[in-house]
């Protein structure tokens, strides 16, 4: 990630950040002119968006809704050994905060954190990226198949 061809990809990639995102995605009134700016980015479609509320809040009738779950053991694990995230190694302390913010995603008034009723839940816990990436390519050609045509 660089912001003014500077590397910011460790620095944004840390406990402090997390929680200061956390208490910012709150707030109703980012959370409005956040919305406002992915649905204006996705307006003419042929566009792939991650996100904790893509599915649900920002774009509710996308043709594709796929909800990447592990576990948050997993979830640390990964995080830990992953040397773009700067921060805690312990997969135990990990997991801590991943669980809580987690909770705070779930409890929050705006955009709360939950899967679409029509997402396909893809659980990746102790699967490698190549299988999630083939389940995740399923998905959409079966999206595409079962699609109505155009007259």
């Amino acid at each position: 990630m660089l912001i003014d061809d500077i590397d910011v990809t460790r620095a944004i990639r840390t406990p402090e950040i997390d929680r200061a995102a956390t208490a910012v995605a709150r707030l109703a009134g980012v959370r409005a002119v956040l919305v406002a700016r992915q649905r204006l980015l996705g307006s003419e479609g042929g566009v792939v968006m991650e996100g904790r509320d893509i599915g649900t809040v920002v774009f509710p009738n996308a043709h594709v809704k796929i909800y990447l779950d592990a576990s948050p053991e997993e979830r640390a694990r990964r995080r830990a050994s992953d040397p773009a995230h700067a921060g805690p190694t312990a997969v135990a302390e990990v997991a801590t905060l991943i669980t809580a913010r987690d909770e705070n995603d779930r409890t929050r008034a705006a955009s709360p954190l939950y899967a679409a009723a029509d997402a396909v839940i893809v659980d990746t816990t102790g699967k490698p990226v190549e299988s999630v990436v083939g389940r995740v390519l399923e998905v959409i050609a079966e999206k595409i198949q079962n699609s109505p045509r155009p007259s």
